[in-house]
């Protein structure tokens, strides 16, 4: 934790402050609660699953469609806190499955359902079969285990969305602004709450994630030099979603707040500590071939090839931010968590239009790109999506 802490330019945990103030609460919630957590063994949902499971819930199920995450989710909690009374079990179930929803039908009592499962990917935009997969998983799948909820009488649903669907340039903040929008809509029938927060630090798939594959397969480091990011760890996305969750009020999106802890970093800067805290010193290269052939002799001299470029891909947006000016905040509740205030005001005219074209899109097996990207423009005025011809796959 330490040595991430580091790397992203901090010293100590955004959100002591609010759990310590709030630990006790939070402690007596949860142990006499039953959660389901969905996509719980992704990087943030384990995250999730783990603040749950340390306080000793009386149920805690955890849903993910990776079976071989879901097996490193469970040596990890119980090499790190062993077992509890309540009942703790695992499922390898796609959410949009018909086993899923039989499992749903054969139990579903819970009081907590928490929504983790994503694709957050900006790559997952390149065509337009992931991208409507995209859409199946981050919108239609949230609507039907809402409505799933409610028909089981949970007491409170939440669901991750992103910072970069204040305000959305690419297709995959664009979708989390729209399943806020479904959001709204089936806030009517249960309380629902939600964060958006910065990238979690060495998450599965992340940039720096890969850092650690590079060096392992001894490959040059590349990053982009224009692109800044906040960065929070993996156990502070954990609390910010649980505090959301316990604490949140209907319809309510949790954030950090901007501090001087929280600050804006470039990966190629965190690259350049990366590589000296493992004790080599970054030799910036001008193509990838030179850094390709670099590799091969540099790291015996104690340097590693990196090759910071500018960004030019499509859906690539230089700065990120939590909220947007017409939206109503909340800085006082909490120390380091901001809170985003909303009405239930959705037009629902404009989701039914959008769930039947993509529905007919769906039916007849046949779709464009630009036919998505159109019907998204229609969803968010001001969509900032600018199509570059380019894409992450298309670089090293």
């Amino acid at each position: 934790m330490n040595n991430i802490l580091s790397l992203i330019g901090r010293e100590s945990l955004l959100f002591e402050k609010d759990i310590s103030a709030n630990n006790k609460e939070l402690l007596d919630i949860v142990s006499n609660s039953r959660f389901l957590v969905l996509g719980g063994a992704g990087s943030i949902g384990q995250a999730v699953t783990k603040e749950i499971f340390k306080r000793n819930p009386k149920k805690l199920h955890v849903v993910d469609i990776s079976e071989n995450n879901m097996v490193e989710l469970v040596r990890d909690i119980r090499s790190s806190f062993g077992y509890i009374n309540g009942d703790f079990q695992t499922f390898a179930l796609d959410i949009g499955s018909i086993e899923y929803d039989a499992f749903i039908k054969s139990d579903g009592k819970y009081d907590y359902v928490l929504n983790l499962s994503a694709l957050k990917h900006v790559r997952s935009e390149k065509d337009p079969f992931t991208l409507m997969r995209m859409i199946d998983v981050n919108v239609f799948n949230t609507d039907k285990t809402i409505q799933q909820s409610i028909d089981s009488g949970v007491k409170k649903y939440f669901c991750v969305s992103t910072d970069k669907a204040a305000n959305p340039v690419n297709m995959m903040g664009a979708s989390k602004r729209i399943m806020e929008m479904f959001l709204m809509r089936k806030s009517k029938d249960i309380a629902i709450s939600t964060a958006r927060f910065a990238n979690v630090a060495f998450s599965d798939g992340s940039l720096l994630h890969g850092f650690n594959q590079r060096m392992q397969k001894l490959q040059p480091i590349v990053a982009p030099s224009d692109i800044k990011r906040y960065f929070v760890t993996p156990q502070e996305s954990g609390e910010l979603c649980l505090m959301s969750c316990i604490f949140g009020e209907n319809r309510d999106i949790f954030f950090p707040k901007l501090s001087e802890a929280l600050h804006l970093i470039t990966f190629a800067d965190i690259a350049v500590k990366y590589l000296n805290e493992r004790g080599y010193e970054p030799h910036l290269c001008k193509t990838e071939d030179e850094a390709r052939q670099l590799v091969k002799t540099l790291p015996a001299e104690g340097k590693w090839p990196c090759l910071f470029t500018a960004s030019d891909t499509t859906g690539e947006k230089d700065f990120e931010e939590f909220f947007t000016d017409s939206e109503t905040l909340d800085m006082l509740r909490f120390d380091n968590l901001g809170i985003i205030k909303n009405e239930a005001l959705f037009e629902q005219s404009l989701l039914a239009e959008f769930e039947n074209k993509i529905n007919k899109m769906k039916a007849d097996k046949s779709w464009t790109k630009n036919e998505i990207v159109t019907l998204f423009f229609k969803m968010i005025p001001g969509f900032g999506h600018k199509e570059t011809g380019k894409y992450l796959d298309s670089k090293m």
